[in-house]
């Protein structure tokens, strides 16, 4: 009987610092994330998988051989390496609590920090489950140190079972998916994949194929600066202003905090500057891509409206795309999700479909020329204190996986 690897690999490398960094300019955004990198490509020697590296940037790739014959499609299966800057991922200590009772898990490096069921509804089906949580002072990292588990831990069953058929495999673990430039510098031609899927998904049995599209605006306001001592009649605080614009956003819709489902929204993120010179940074979300436009353009009208009262001021209004709703490509390409779907019930779990208000690596992948939907690892409360993953739900993505790539050698 096979004895799955994916508890101690993701103990082993959610130890590892692999904290992104949003304000940095270099890629990788933290140079901590090829310590992780590293790590990989030697374990990935160890298990014997071929065209193992790691490149400048450091995505690692990797090839497990076909042995169902060449002319079938390449399947690459993805992970991010970095964790989220929402919260501290330095000297994680990873603890596995052991056939889960349904009470209060209190963490003890910071007993204020109690995960219950109340807070965390999905724990009321993890009972009897082994969960690893962090102790308290940092996140776990299984977002998305539990997708690189399974993956590793698939590359070392497909390669210790040979007579499990499968159609070639490329496995990629990227860098800077938290801060937005997962695959900024991917080779995608070294990639050389037809078909992908990314393993950054929750509860057990979702499947995502639909996913937001995003865009990024700025707008940055110039004031005007005078002495404040002689300043009346003169000054207009940029500041100020910005943060008129500001409260004129709706207060019950629009929001992060008042949609759900596909309803979209704009979400200011920053709010940085000074007397002469304010910038607000915002994320623009819906999952159909039309209204992005339609968000700008009333964006647009509530500064147009701000600004009556300072005709001489100057502002700059700067879009900038982000991803795209992955449904757009995966329409095109429905047996990539019909598979992952079938593995689920032959691995005897039953399918989730869901949409993320989100995206993953997987949104741009599949406008790269890879249909790339989102299978789910098992973790859960991402970016938090509260982080946690289920030890069986990742392991049951593994099996998931090994069914999957059986389906795919049978692909006509």
């Amino acid at each position: 009987m096979y004895k799955h690897s994916v508890e101690e690999r993701f103990i082993r490398y959610a130890k590892i610092d692999t904290t992104a960094d949003p304000n940095s300019t270099t890629f990788p955004s933290s140079l901590i994330q090829k310590d992780l990198g590293k790590k990989l490509v030697e374990e990935l020697n160890e298990l014997g998988a071929s065209e193992v590296e790691m490149d400048e940037w450091g995505y690692v790739f990797a090839t497990i051989p076909s042995n169902s014959g060449e002319d079938l499609p390449t399947i690459c299966f993805c992970a991010h390496m970095d964790t989220a800057p929402d919260c501290s991922g330095t000297n994680v200590k990873p603890i596995v609590h052991r056939n889960y009772d349904g009470n209060p898990i209190t963490l003890p490096d910071d007993t204020t920090q109690v995960i219950t069921t109340e807070q965390h509804p999905y724990l009321k089906e993890k009972i009897g489950d082994d969960l690893i949580t962090a102790s308290g002072l940092t996140l776990l990292g299984a977002d998305d140190k539990a997708g690189i588990a399974i993956i590793m831990d698939l590359a070392q069953y497909l390669l210790e079972h040979p007579e499990v058929k499968r159609p070639k495999i490329r496995i990629l673990f990227t860098p800077d998916e938290e801060v937005g430039r997962g695959v900024d510098h991917l080779d995608m031609q070294k990639l050389n994949a037809d078909f992908g899927y990314t393993l950054d998904g929750g509860t057990l049995g979702s499947l995502e194929d639909e996913s937001f599209s995003a865009d990024a605006v700025t707008v940055i306001i110039e004031g005007k600066s005078a002495h404040p001592g002689y300043a009346k009649g003169k000054m207009v605080n940029a500041l100020k202003v910005a943060a008129e614009f500001v409260s004129k956003l709706p207060k019950d819709s629009w929001s992060p905090e008042t949609t759900e489902g596909r309803e979209g929204f704009v979400h200011p993120i920053s709010f940085t500057g000074g007397m002469e010179e304010a910038q607000v940074k915002f994320i623009i979300r819906d999952h159909q891509t039309s209204k992005l436009t339609e968000y700008e353009d009333r964006l647009k009208n509530i500064l147009h409206d701000t600004l009556q009262g300072y005709p001489a001021l100057k502002t700059q209004f700067i879009v900038t795309e982000q991803y795209r709703n992955m449904k757009e490509i995966l329409n095109d390409y429905p047996f990539v999700t019909e598979y992952a779907l079938n593995a689920m019930k032959k691995a005897g779990i039953d399918p989730k479909p869901e949409i993320i208000r989100g995206g993953t690596d997987g949104s741009r992948l599949s406008f790269m020329g890879m249909p790339c939907p989102n299978i789910f690892t098992g973790e859960m409360a991402i970016h938090s204190r509260h982080e946690y993953v289920s030890v069986q739900d990742m392991e049951k993505a593994v099996k998931t996986l090994i069914e999957l790539v059986q389906i795919w050698a049978k692909h006509q």
